[in-house]
């Protein structure tokens, strides 16, 4: 059983006192979207009519329409702490902080977990920042277990590893699917996964079926990777994680651009739109259904996740 190695000691957010409720089952599928006009430039303007939702080719009513700036946000932020980090982890902290304290309000929480060989929870679901730069110094280099060795141009794996998938499935499986509203995963890290015990496909599926948007700033030490980086393959991966699941990948040099890259998702985070509907197909298979969110005859591009699961049962 794949379980997080530690866990935080701050409780997640208590529940709201249960109220008698009527069930209804009604089947809505929420599908959040950023988009971006032809030189790239977030359009947050747009009404539910410029829209067109299609699942599995089927054109879809669109039921419920809301621009979501001021809507709760939950975000997990995971940081690489693998040796291969160990001189970026200074500059991950400030970020990370600046970052927490910009972007969080009244209604949004947020998590924090590390990972190495080990993923570890150390902050659990909370709206207060000092809690979350707590965690961020709590974080610590694995110098003993790490993915690579810098011996070489090209790294060896050693025992045990960066378990990047498996932080990224324990995330959405564990604590965003606890939770309701908007959902982001945001990655630090080379992109390298070394010993994980679920795969890339199984880790993209636990965030489809959290709804979770997955972001990843590539924060790469090439002196690391041996001269010029020509060790690093790191890219790809995480690159078709977040183009699965309506997020992006950003590279960041250095402090500045890590900023810049927070800047840039905390922008687009702010900048999104809520569609809601009704599936015209009511089979509740758990089969995979692909999305397509278009809006026709302005040029634009629109950003989302490409799919959901379907519930299963019942």
């Amino acid at each position: 059983m794949l379980t997080f190695h530690a866990l935080a000691q701050q409780p997640p957010r208590a529940p709201e006192p249960a109220e008698p409720t009527i069930k209804v089952e009604v089947s809505v599928v929420n599908v959040l979207c950023a988009v971006r006009d032809g030189k790239g430039r977030l359009v947050s303007n747009l009404e539910k009519s410029d829209f067109e939702v299609r699942e599995d080719g089927k054109p879809q009513p669109i039921l419920y329409f809301s621009r979501e700036t001021k809507l709760p946000l939950t975000l997990g932020l995971l940081v690489d702490s693998s040796i291969s980090q160990q001189r970026l982890i200074a500059e991950e902290r400030r970020a990370s902080a600046a970052f927490f304290e910009q972007m969080l309000g009244k209604q949004d929480a947020a998590f924090l977990i590390s990972f190495d060989i080990n993923v570890d929870l150390l902050q659990n679901v909370t709206g207060s920042v000092d809690f979350l730069r707590r965690g961020l110094e709590e974080i610590r280099v694995n110098s003993g277990g790490g993915a690579a060795s810098a011996t070489g141009p090209f790294p060896r794996v050693q025992t045990g590893g960066t378990h990047l998938y498996d932080a990224v499935y324990l995330a959405a499986d564990e604590v965003l699917r606890k939770e309701v509203g908007r959902k982001a995963l945001i990655l630090i890290t080379d992109g390298q996964d070394h010993g994980s015990k679920v795969t890339r496909a199984q880790a993209v599926e636990a965030a489809h079926k959290s709804d979770a948007i997955l972001y990843t700033i590539l924060f790469v030490d090439r002196g690391f990777y041996g001269y010029g980086g020509v060790g690093y393959t790191g890219e790809s991966a995480v690159r078709e994680m977040a183009v699965e699941t309506g997020g992006r990948v950003f590279n960041a040099r250095d402090d500045k651009e890590l900023n810049a890259a927070f800047e840039q998702i905390s922008s687009e985070l702010r900048s999104q739109y809520s569609l809601g509907y009704s599936p015209s197909n009511p089979a509740r298979d758990g089969a995979f259904r692909r999305i397509d969110v278009r809006v026709p005859g302005k040029g634009y591009r629109v950003q989302t996740r490409k799919g959901y699961y379907a519930p299963s049962g019942g």
